[in-house]
């Protein structure tokens, strides 16, 4: 289910901290129609170790840019004169928060001003769309101002062209875009807010469902790993979408064109294969839900969920990949997810 733009280098809600536990299983009984989870213990959440900033960085410049506004809410940058050629990374607020890690998915509001042309390349604050993404693939400039960082910090930084625009640009040549209109050899001036983050390992947490039905593959979801769904021996696929939340989340509802943040395991029916998990492939991932921009099934049966919610969903061909194979994934196949919703914005 993971999705990469051309802009993801850019890409960056305010989100939970989540982490929890909790499964389904079947009762004995073929006549019984639902059935209570099994509960389990959460393992404890670890603390990100906090990592400096990347070589090669400076606190200071003369000229300085002049930060203004108010954080999460507002930004101001005014530039003058000849930028340094180093990269430039000061705290102008320090935040209390937990720290951003290698692999955390960062949640943020940043401004965006092109030094050389005077332009303001991207605002999130007056878009009033905060920015989500996984540190390990923000360019440079980015990755200096969140990692190792606390939530609650707003950082400026100065980045010359290596660190910002020149893989700014490749990135719109390569996609066709030119949205951003960033020249290789700018000089680019951020203000970043950091406003939450979700660990790599996050997982839900909030209340076990009493019952689920039992019609539904089984599910054992404890510790932070990818979840075993196990589905009957010569179980009927359902040719209508099926959804049952296995842990109620605590947070807001999921709107249609918000970016969730997931942790997800996924099966065909027809064997029980897994063939995608975030689990094993770096942890936690983010994505625009309700808008098409995944599967019909996802944003379905994820919209009008709550942030901490586990979710299973039984999603029929029609709603997923359909006649058309892809990868692992045979053609016409029912899949099975457990999803955990960890933020969204």
């Amino acid at each position: 289910m993971r999705r990469t733009t051309a802009a993801a280098a850019l890409l960056l809600v305010p989100a939970l901290l989540l982490t929890g536990c909790g499964s389904s299983t079947k009762a004995d009984s073929a006549s019984a129609t639902t059935v209570a989870p099994v509960a389990c213990t959460a393992s404890p959440s670890s603390t990100p170790t906090p990592t400096s900033v990347v070589p090669g960085s400076v606190d200071s410049a003369d000229p300085m840019p002049v930060v203004g506004g108010v954080f999460a809410k507002s930004a101001t940058l005014a530039t003058s004169g000849k930028p340094t050629d180093k990269l430039v990374v000061n705290t102008v607020t320090k935040g209390t928060g937990a720290v951003i890690g290698t692999g955390d998915t960062a949640i943020t509001d940043v401004l965006v001003k092109d030094w050389t042309t005077g332009k303001t390349v991207s605002d999130s604050f007056s878009s009033k769309a905060p920015l989500v993404g996984n540190t390990s693939g923000m360019i440079p400039a980015l990755k200096s101002a969140i990692l190792g960082r606390a939530i609650g910090s707003r950082i400026l930084v100065v980045a010359p062209p290596a660190d910002a625009a020149s893989q700014l640009a490749a990135s719109e040549t390569q996609s066709g875009s030119s949205g951003l209109g960033v020249g290789a050899k700018d000089t680019l001036a951020f203000v970043v807010d950091i406003t939450g983050s979700v660990p790599s390992n996050g997982q839900a947490s909030g209340t076990t469902a009493k019952s689920v039905p039992a019609s539904l593959p089984v599910v054992n979801a404890c510790g932070k790993k990818a979840a075993t769904i196990t589905i009957a021996k010569g179980a009927t696929a359902p040719t209508a979408l099926q959804t049952a939340v296995l842990v109620k989340g605590n947070g807001p509802k999921v709107a249609s064109g918000q970016t969730i943040i997931t942790q997800y395991t996924g099966v065909t029916w027809a064997d029980g294969k897994v063939f995608d998990s975030s689990w094993n492939d770096g942890g936690a991932v983010s994505f625009p839900i309700g808008v098409g921009q995944v599967i019909k099934g996802w944003d379905q049966s994820l919209v009008g969920q709550t942030v901490g919610s586990r979710v299973e969903v039984v999603i029929p061909p029609s709603l997923g990949y359909g006649s058309t194979a892809q990868s692992s994934i045979p053609a016409n196949s029912t899949l099975v997810f457990v999803v955990d919703i960890l933020g969204a914005a």
